[in-house]
């Protein structure tokens, strides 16, 4: 593609590359995210480009690779447009019935298609599987309609337009006006309102000034940022563009742990592309604005994705978190003033600058504007990336998007913000997601992760688990986080063994609150949430453990038993012939019994039971 020089030949090149659905025409997408890679996508899209050929369908039908669709569990994802037929789990063996059959006939194909779980109805169309149709897609929308891997294919849909439009109609200080009108609050957990921190930024004087976008994702199940970065990265380098311009910076970084390999790669190639189309480096647009970006990769460390640790990372120095004041906006990477915003803020910049601030101020609740996206993960039928106006409830989330709790089983919390966020209860499903909101109920918005828990979840145990992660994720540095989250990982370790009193409860409640108000950082001082939400919302739980000594959920294997009851033992020997110690003795057809001291506590027996005559 030739340089583009001016804003004509953008515009130009947008007009002739203008990309539409074409009603007369098929248009046959193929997500190739993560989720959708791990299920060999690249080889469903090898046959359907075959069988493309082999049918002689050239003139009529468009193979289109994209990014991530959202619906990852239910990958390989394709689907049919412009009808929009919604197949799941799609084969090898399924590409030429798909291609004779919906393709050329337009015959909904009954195994592929999507099964309300809840319902057990068969859903044939993209806009009525509930996983997507309660959703509104605003940063996400154009995922299933480009390939991420061709810029031509963004500009096409009007991508780098906004840019065009900062540079040719916007002065720095009216784009840092649109900002702070809509509202937008940092979309990597913290909530700071995006304009606000850009005129911080801009007024601070300094002859080179940096913008860094932040995507450290290192939440235990969370790939919004993934989403995005594999499968729109114009979007996030279009946004940096607009927002250097805006707060006069001449240098930007991109930095992503070194765990998203694809992540890498797709921002590697966009980056290349966007500087051969004279997008980025020197005159942009033949304006005077001059702009490049970096990329980083980092360690992997939980705390780089603090911002001051972050910036010591491209430093070339260890990921540890520094005191503030200064902020970054006075003081950041190389002491120069720096503005740091996560993935999903980039991204939306460029709405924001296109339909406007009263738009985007529009969607969502009084304090917390626009579209969320959030991994919805754990016990839940429907798994995937998920995008929302703010304000959605909880129960919205888990029973209209997410489909409900596998197997009929209870549902007992979800967990949001990721480690450091809070565990809310099932009295609390209706509460409206939003930053105040979820405050309120003692958790966090996070960058968006949200894990959804049943009743085979002990709450204690989610709290030792998140509080091991949180301890060896500590840089080390802060002295009240170091210890304290030790401190209170051996406390409730000691709760889970059976081991505990009443004075630990007292304890920990008094440790986590020393901890959250005296921690040097983020991680520090969000870090108890795990253990203040669980005792807040399911004290009983610590109780059971501490009086009883029992494990109400059966998951501390300490506190477990595994008897047979005998009136319900058949004999069948099912339980034996499991038992990877032998424990399990008795004859064929007679009730069985469990040897206590040879019992690992492994559960094989309880669930092999066809008969559920084994307790714990």
């Amino acid at each position: 593609m030739e340089k583009l020089k001016t804003l004509k030949d953008l515009e130009n090149l947008r007009i002739a590359l203008k990309r539409a659905i074409d009603p007369k025409k098929t248009y046959v997408t193929i997500c190739s995210g993560t989720g959708c890679q791990a299920h060999r996508c690249e080889n469903i899209i090898v046959e359907f480009e075959k069988e493309l050929t082999k049918q002689k369908l050239e003139s009529k039908v468009e193979i289109r690779k994209t990014g991530c669709l959202g619906f990852c569990e239910r990958g390989p994802v394709v689907i049919i447009y412009p009808k929009g037929i919604f197949y799941q789990k799609v084969r090898i063996e399924d590409v030429s019935e798909i291609m004779s059959k919906t393709v050329v006939k337009n015959e909904p194909i009954e195994r592929l298609l999507y099964e309300d779980p809840q319902t057990k109805e068969r859903i044939a169309y993209e806009k009525d599987i509930p996983f997507y149709k309660f959703q509104t897609k605003y940063v996400l929308g154009n995922n299933n309609f480009i390939d991420p891997a061709k810029i031509e294919e963004y500009i096409s849909i009007g991508g780098y337009a906004s840019l065009g439009k900062t540079l040719s109609k916007m002065k720095p200080e009216e784009v840092i006006d649109q900002m702070k009108k809509s509202e937008l609050k940092g979309r990597g957990g913290a909530g700071f309102p995006a304009g606000l921190k850009w005129e911080l930024c801009r007024k601070e004087k300094g002859d080179e000034k940096y913008i860094v976008c932040n995507g450290d994702e290192g939440d235990p199940g969370a790939f919004m940022d993934e989403g995005i970065l594999e499968g729109n990265p114009h979007v996030v380098i279009e946004g940096m563009l607009i927002g250097a311009y805006a707060i006069g910076a001449t240098k930007g970084y991109i930095y992503i742990r070194y765990e998203y390999p694809r992540a890498v790669k797709s921002v590697e190639r966009a980056l290349e592309q966007a500087r051969e189309c004279g997008l980025l480096g020197e005159k942009i647009l033949g304006s005077n604005f001059n702009f490049d970006i970096v990329l980083k990769m980092g360690a992997g460390a939980f705390v780089s994705g603090e911002e001051t640790a972050l910036m010591a990372s491209i430093e070339g120095k260890k990921g540890e978190p520094r005191q503030r004041p200064p902020f970054p906006a006075q003081k950041g990477i190389f002491g120069k003033p720096t503005n740091i915003n996560n993935v999903e803020t980039w991204a939306t910049v460029p709405l924001i600058i296109e339909k406007g601030a009263d738009w985007f101020a529009k969607i969502g609740t009084d304090k917390s504007k626009g579209t969320k996206i959030f991994s919805l993960v754990g016990k839940i039928n429907n798994t995937g990336l998920v995008e929302v106006p703010m304000g959605l409830t909880l129960r919205d989330m888990i029973y209209k998007i997410g489909g409900g709790v596998p197997n009929n089983k209870k549902f007992k919390a979800i967990q949001t913000g990721g480690p450091s966020g809070g565990c809310i209860p099932e009295s609390l499903l209706d509460l409206p997601i939003d930053y105040e909101k979820l405050k309120e109920a003692g958790s966090i918005m996070g960058s968006g992760g949200l894990v959804v828990m049943d009743e085979d979840t002990c709450m204690v145990d989610i709290a030792k688990f998140f509080l091991e992660f949180l301890m060896d994720e500590s840089c080390g540095k802060c002295l009240i986080c170091r210890e304290g989250i030790e401190r209170m990982l051996e406390i409730v370790t000691k709760i889970t063994e059976g081991k505990g009193t009443k004075e630990d409860i007292e304890l920990l409640q008094e440790l986590a609150d020393v901890v959250a108000d005296a921690s040097m950082c983020g991680l520090g001082q969000t870090s108890p949430n795990p253990v203040l939400s669980t005792l807040k919302y399911f004290k009983d739980e610590y109780m059971a453990h501490i009086n009883d000594k029992k494990c109400p959920a059966g998951v501390c294997k300490s506190l477990l038993k595994y008897d047979i009851q005998k009136e319900k033992c058949t004999g069948c020997g099912l339980c034996k012939i499991n038992c990877p110690q032998g424990a399990i003795s008795g004859e064929r057809g007679k009730p069985h019994t469990v040897n206590q001291e040879k019992c690992i506590k492994c559960g094989i027996c309880y669930d092999n039971c066809k008969f559920k005559a084994i307790k714990r």
